[in-house]
């Protein structure tokens, strides 16, 4: 798009500005209501834009660029039907314009006509002094193509042309990593690290690339040279980190995900990361301190609020576990795998209608597992809600045709209501290995003798 240094455009734009205020008209050049419309259009000011387009328009009328501008506007709205008119305008105006065909390639990207944006981008790439943006347009279309070897192409250009075009390295690893190429990839890295030794993003990457190799010494070096590069580098201790954590060097873990904290601010996932450590060396009271620094740093973060509420219910401490559970669905109201803990901890306090009441809510949240339906309907029976419990057990039946623990639990409601011929004709329908283990249950062992299969 037009691009203009604001710094050159102050006393412009504050004419401009109280010029608004006043309601008096006063005259501005056409490259100031370029720059005044560009201004507003980047800081996302589109009224203030319009009122400027309007305003220049009417002192320069068929200018091409502030068509453009206009024209820009429009597809920010997205009313690229009015753009395209528009744009044909200023074509007439400005033929050999790059602007033009990086509009047209934005309509066409936005209107998934991927194809034809890069043919316009190839228009503009004719028409400009400066590549590097289009090759990097003409990438990422590419890569929605699917077409990761041409898209690969255009992202080598941009670093070719700037070795700190970061977002490009980016995308270029992407395709690599579609392709299945980490030679590639490291090749890539090799060359620009031959360039700039001690380009930290460089460094990183590659250690990424050798973890992902499952080569943890090339990766730790390669992490460390990243350090080396930039001492301040958190990813790079924290990747080292995970690392020695992968490899059971759990005390050197911990000592780099507190240097890691030590450098930036405090993050969730560190003491996550700390705090699994420190359980699987055994530290209970530790692993719990950090686990609750990581939920009280990012009270969203819900594998911190899981690891919480796992610790106390493993360990039987149900009215703990409640109490975290509670407190992680405030901050985690549509998490499903958290609707379902509450349900779990409530029904080991014999809670049934508040465990019912749950696990039907992380169904509707999306989470269908089978152990959710039937710790549902054993909830259900519990509570002498028969009827409740054959309807969830119709729609349990449609998701697990023939489940065996469901069919079981459908013999219980029968059983219950005193339909033993029913219940028989139920149990025959599963082999007599899941009959033995199903009534091992706690809530159904002692109805065994009421029913001879």
């Amino acid at each position: 798009m037009l691009n203009f240094n604001h710094d050159d455009f102050i006393a412009p734009i504050s004419k401009f500005e109280a010029m608004l205020k006043t309601n008096e008209v006063l005259f501005f050049d056409a490259q100031e209501f370029e720059s005044i419309v560009q201004y507003y259009i980047d800081y996302g000011k589109l009224n203030l834009a319009g009122r400027a387009l309007e305003i220049g328009m009417n002192q320069h009328p068929g200018n091409g660029e502030l068509l453009l501008l206009k024209s820009e506007i429009l597809i920010f709205e997205g009313n690229f039907k009015k753009s395209l008119e528009i744009i044909e305008i200023a074509e007439q105006l400005i033929p050999q314009h790059e602007e033009i065909f990086l509009q047209k390639a934005t309509i066409a990207s936005k209107s998934k006509q991927h194809s034809e944006a890069i043919k316009f981008l190839n228009k503009a790439l004719d028409l400009c002094e400066d590549p590097l943006e289009i090759w990097s347009l003409i990438g990422m279309e590419f890569i929605i193509l699917e077409d990761f070897n041409s898209a690969k192409y255009y992202f080598k250009l941009c670093l070719e042309e700037d070795p700190l075009d970061y977002q490009s390295l980016y995308n270029l690893l992407h395709t690599f990593d579609q392709l299945d190429d980490s030679s590639g990839a490291i090749e890539t890295l090799n060359l620009i690290l031959e360039k700039d030794p001690y380009c930290e993003v460089a460094w990183h990457q590659l250690g990424k690339i050798y973890c992902n190799l499952q080569k943890y010494t090339e990766a730790i070096s390669a992490f460390e040279f990243a350090i080396i590069s930039d001492d301040k580098f958190t990813g790079a201790y924290i990747e080292i980190g995970r690392i020695l954590e992968k490899t059971g060097k759990l005390n050197m873990a911990i000592e780099n995900y507190h240097i890691a904290l030590q450098i930036n601010d405090p993050s969730a996932f560190v003491f996550h990361r700390i705090a699994s450590c420190y359980k699987a060396l055994g530290s209970n009271d530790l692993s719990i301190q950090f686990y609750k620094k990581a939920v009280n740093t990012e009270p969203t973060f819900e594998n911190g609020w899981i690891a919480i509420i796992d610790f106390y219910y493993l360990n039987n401490d149900f009215t703990n576990a409640l109490v975290f559970a509670k407190k992680a669905l405030e901050s985690n109201g549509d998490n499903s795998i958290i609707t379902y803990k509450l349900g779990q901890t409530f029904f080991k306090l014999e809670q049934f209608s508040d465990a019912a009441f749950y696990y039907e809510s992380a169904i509707q949240l999306g989470d269908c597992n089978k152990e959710i339906w039937n710790n549902l309907l054993d909830c259900l029976i519990k509570l002498y809600r028969f009827n409740q419990a054959k309807n969830k057990i119709n729609k349990a039946l449609e998701i697990y045709p023939n489940s065996p623990e469901i069919v079981f639990r459908l013999a219980i409601v029968e059983i219950k209501t005193g339909n033993i011929e029913l219940a028989k004709k139920h149990l025959n329908s599963i082999n007599r290995s899941s009959i033995n283990e199903l009534f091992k249950n706690d809530l159904y062992n002692n109805l065994r003798n009421m029913i001879k299969k």
